[in-house]
């Protein structure tokens, strides 16, 4: 008997499922007439065909889910939430410009910090750039700044001048 025959044995020994996983093109044990190329693979029985047919069908079926949640549930999500998507492309002038409108034109400057998640330093300069653009009036209020769009300044910061030509 020639080693690979011995080795087929031993295999289907100890695994079962595998048969015939050695074939000796030229006849038993004549070594001579041997061909590597003509070794079949293992060869396993129906059911792990089965199992892998099952897992395909299984992953095919996961991914059609998760292409109907994705296009479905985003065509959703843009619908009722078109304001907070529009929000994220605002420049932050145009986010303070916004806070203020939404504030009724005029807000503490420590509100404004509160509202976004900026540093105190990141929105006091962008309030000094909006100020030097007369985009926005800064009055100081004690130790604290009120900050206003243009129109919607206190009348008593207004100046005589200013209140006869309103």
């Amino acid at each position: 008997m020639s080693i690979y025959h011995l080795v087929a044995a031993s295999t289907a020994a100890f695994v079962p499922s595998i048969s015939n996983a050695v074939v000796d093109v030229a006849g038993a044990g004549s070594r001579s007439g041997f061909a590597p190329w003509a070794v079949r693979p293992l060869q396993l029985d129906g059911s792990a065909h089965l199992a892998a047919l099952i897992g395909m069908l299984a992953l095919a079926l996961l991914g059609a889910v998760l292409i109907a949640r994705n296009r479905y549930g985003n065509a959703a999500s843009l619908t009722s939430d078109a304001e907070t998507d529009h929000e994220e492309f605002l420049t932050d002038q145009e986010r303070v410009r916004q806070l203020l409108q939404e504030n009724g034109g005029r807000m503490k400057q420590s509100n404004i910090v509160d509202s976004v998640d900026w540093s105190k330093a990141k929105v006091s300069r962008l309030l000094a750039d909006l100020e030097e653009d007369d985009q926005v009036t800064k009055l100081r209020l004690g130790r604290e700044n009120l900050v206003c769009l243009p129109g919607h300044e206190p009348t008593a910061s207004k100046s005589s001048e200013q209140t006869h030509d309103d």
